[in-house]
């Protein structure tokens, strides 16, 4: 009787490398697999650009999603209960950080749920919020979204204000900016309609690709001829004379147009910076 002979390691090899292949494919490899898994019902359209979401999250940082500081809503140290209530309420927020009478540094984080526990005590006495201050997470301008995300989940916080090279307040980054750019818009029945274009205050501006050319001229001053395409996304399609990947950037017209958040069909979201004050200048170059 003839003893049965052991696979081969060449055999082994050859199973690795199918399944656990020693390099990662390019990612136009990856997107192309994902587009082809989509088409053959592997997976649906949503899945897809939650995927492509979860990657790009990798390349942006917290100042491109972050709430700049001029639309952030801060309480003052100094602040009466009767004040406190009225930022609270007409703000819909949930959290409030609370900043000293310089305004320049945030002294904690307080919850409107903590406001809503001392009136349901039937307390008559002023609100004193150092009762329930909770630190302020902080984070530089420059942190990657990936790092943050995973930030947020160990220190099981929900905000982190950002700090720029100087260590002065840039503005405001939540756990929902960060999954917004993953699964997309989260909108509640408080939510006001989101402004097309943000201005960030050092010559950058946040730009909904959606926005039309005849707001982006108003806004900007600017004449763009919308007669070829009605929106900036169109714009500079045109002007790659493709749909460009994630952090390519391309100058049209006076502007710097850096794409954002994009996917495999459409532009979400632009960073634009004015180059010129030529703003009938045709495109003067590409970078991605």
């Amino acid at each position: 009787m003839s003893e049965e002979k052991p696979p081969s390691t060449t055999f082994f090899n050859r199973l690795a490398d199918k399944f656990f292949p020693k390099t990662l494919k390019p990612r136009e490899q990856l997107m192309q697999a994902l587009k082809q898994a989509e088409e053959n019902l592997v997976i649906d359209p949503y899945s897809r650009t939650v995927i492509e979401g979860a990657m790009q999250v990798e390349s942006l940082r917290v100042r491109d999603v972050m709430v700049p500081r001029s639309k952030m809503i801060m309480i003052n140290s100094e602040a009466s209960t009767k004040e406190l209530l009225e930022v609270m309420v007409s703000s819909y927020h949930s959290r409030f950080p609370i900043h000293n009478i310089e305004q320049d540094s945030i002294l904690g984080i307080v919850l409107a749920k903590d406001l809503l526990a001392h009136f349901s005590q039937d307390n008559k006495d002023e609100f004193n919020y150092k009762e329930y201050l909770r630190e302020a997470f902080s984070v530089p301008e420059s942190k990657p979204l990936g790092v943050l995300l995973r930030e947020f989940q160990q220190k099981k916080s929900h905000m982190a204000v950002v700090l720029d090279e100087y260590g002065e307040i840039a503005g405001l980054v939540t756990l929902e900016d960060v999954i917004e750019q993953i699964v997309g818009e989260i909108e509640d029945e408080h939510d006001k309609e989101e402004e097309n274009i943000i201005d960030y205050g050092d010559g950058r501006y946040l730009l909904q690709a959606s926005t039309t050319l005849v707001e982006f001229n108003e806004y900007f001053e600017s004449n763009i001829s919308n007669k070829d395409y009605d929106t900036v996304a169109g714009l500079v399609i045109a002007g790659f004379s493709f749909l460009p990947e994630q952090m390519s950037a391309i100058d049209l017209h006076g502007f710097n147009f850096k794409v954002l958040k994009t996917d495999t069909r459409r532009l979400y979201l632009l960073e634009v910076k004015r180059i010129s004050k030529d703003i009938n200048s045709t495109s003067e170059g590409v970078d991605s």
